[in-house]
């Protein structure tokens, strides 16, 4: 079964195109063709929008002495689809657009209209330029400050960048962690030396050391109550012990307190000796008096 659709066709070996019938056509003559709206156009007679895309079958004609930079200009009819009005457009090289020219105008493109002002704005420049050097001068600082510009602003965001990017957020988490533990024993201290400062405040001051202990020792000084005015009931009160190197101290007030202290030992006093050395001293006795 053969293709449905040709590409290569069979040339004969004996085959001469010179020996081929060339038809004359006529010049200036207009054949059909398929083509789109190049743009968006209303029609004049009837207001109909036509958008561009939509497909017309059109007749296109060389448009006879006009070309730009040796390419010919074409021109094409269509007809509106709501009144068959006759619609004409031509090619424009030179813009890189289409032009209308007859049964319809075009519809408003920012766009277009921005580029085509943008390109006026860039001639009249470049003319003023040649014509005033002063200008041509103006322009070129103006630049070249801009271009500093930018280039500081450039080189601002790439410190902030690199900045940034030396931070790790694991050296960040090891600091704060750091940072929480210090204050933790810092805020630990503070509330020792508070409860010391109390416990000071509430039983006393420390004692200066004793001239026969190099040891320190501290003074505790109880809370004294007042004595009762009742003879009979008299309150009770606590009495602490003090160490037998510290020293003793007058009560502040005789009928504030009773406070009961150990008496110190004297240096005259012989000490007692022990029982176990007593014992021993009265075996060596039996063993002597048993020799004998």
């Amino acid at each position: 079964m053969s293709e449905r659709k040709v590409l290569n066709k069979y040339y004969p070996p004996d085959f001469d195109p010179s020996k081929i019938p060339r038809a004359k056509r006529q010049k200036n003559s207009q054949f059909s063709i398929r083509l789109m709206a190049p743009c968006n156009m209303r029609c004049k007679t009837c207001g109909e929008y036509i958008y561009k895309g939509k497909k017309f079958n059109a007749r296109k004609e060389d448009v006879m002495g006009e070309t730009y930079l040796g390419m010919q200009i074409y021109r094409f009819y269509i007809k509106c689809t709501k009144c068959l009005r006759e619609i004409t457009f031509k090619t424009d090289p030179e813009n890189g657009d289409y032009e209308l020219e007859h049964g319809a105008i075009r519809n408003f493109e920012s766009i277009r209209l921005a580029e085509k002002q943008a390109k006026e704005e860039a001639a009249k420049t470049a003319e003023e330029e040649a014509l005033n050097p002063m200008k041509l001068l103006e322009n070129r600082t103006r630049d070249s400050r801009q271009e500093m510009a930018a280039i500081e602003a450039l080189e601002d965001i790439k410190e902030l960048n690199a900045r940034h990017a030396d931070i790790e957020i694991e050296q960040m988490l090891n600091q704060k962690r750091e940072q929480e533990k210090q204050y933790a024993l810092l805020k630990k201290q503070l509330e020792e030396d508070e409860d010391e400062a109390e416990i000071c405040k509430a039983f006393g001051k420390r004692a200066a050391p004793s001239d026969q202990d190099d040891t320190v020792t501290e003074e505790v000084d109880e809370e004294i109550l007042p004595l009762s005015t009742n003879p009979e009931k008299p309150k009770t009160t606590i009495s602490f012990a003090q160490p037998n190197n510290a020293k003793k101290q007058a009560p502040k007030n005789s009928l504030a307190a009773i406070i009961k202290k150990k008496p110190t030992p004297t240096n005259n006093s012989a000490p007692k000796p022990s029982i176990g050395l007593s014992s021993l001293a009265s075996y060596d006795d039996d063993d002597d008096d048993d020799s004998s």
